[in-house]
């Protein structure tokens, strides 16, 4: 169902370090983020917005507060439940693109569903591979990918599992303009038509200003930052 509201952040909490060297990454942070919506959050380094995505992504756990997906807290769950959420139904892109050099582009996609005993599904494969642009590309190895390929094969390898959400941290910043803007393009159009969302922090306000959501983080605090251009 289109606006769903997939996860609920409710009063996060995040502090490393004591005494006078305590910093305050999440401070009572909410938010609720919806099925066929683009997230972004920006603003500076240390700023908290990393720390943001790692703790909705169930990377890192806050010191309080909780994250409901539909009835349930994330922060109750075992290990082991955790672990299968993320892997199901759940994507991450990051700025490297963490591909496996011996592998071909096909691959690397399809590596966690073969690690998880997942079947592939096939027709789905090659529907984001023309989506992407990787459709003849498919046989290539990571060295012989552009950038820009690279990271697409890094975002459509997040998407293979059909998760529900997928997180992307920097995911433009070692590409160039015109290849971040298709990169972005490929991604709003992917949630769009999959009915998934969305959550990307960046430094750049013209990739952060397309969202359907800005946010600003600033000393850990969360705001709306509709005003971005």
């Amino acid at each position: 169902m289109e606006n769903e509201i997939i996860i609920s952040a409710e009063n996060l909490i995040k502090k490393y370090g004591k005494g006078e060297e305590e910093v305050t990454a999440l401070n009572d942070v909410s938010l609720k983020i919806r099925k066929g919506e683009f997230v972004s959050v920006t603003g500076e380094s240390g700023s908290g917005k990393s720390t943001l995505l790692n703790v909705l992504g169930s990377l890192d756990k806050p010191d309080s507060g909780r994250i409901m997906v539909g009835d349930t807290d994330l922060l109750t769950m075992k290990d082991n439940d955790l672990a299968a959420y993320r892997r199901k139904r759940t994507g991450f892109i990051f700025q490297t693109y963490n591909l496996i050099p011996v592998l071909n582009v096909v691959e690397n996609i399809v590596l966690p569903l073969n690690l998880d005993n997942a079947k592939v599904d096939n027709d789905f494969l090659e529907e984001l591979l023309e989506l992407s642009g990787l459709k003849y590309k498919r046989n290539s190895f990571p060295h012989e990918l552009s950038g820009g390929q690279q990271q697409r094969v890094a975002f459509v390898r997040a998407l293979i599992h059909k998760p529900d959400i997928i997180f992307a941290d920097e995911p433009t910043g070692n590409l160039d303009n015109k290849t971040s803007r298709d990169v972005i393009a490929i991604l709003k159009n992917s949630v769009k038509k999959y009915n998934q969302a969305l959550v990307l922090i960046t430094h750049d306000l013209s990739v952060a200003s397309q969202a359907d959501s800005v946010y600003v983080m600033n000393d850990g605090i969360l705001s709306q930052g509709g005003g971005l251009s």
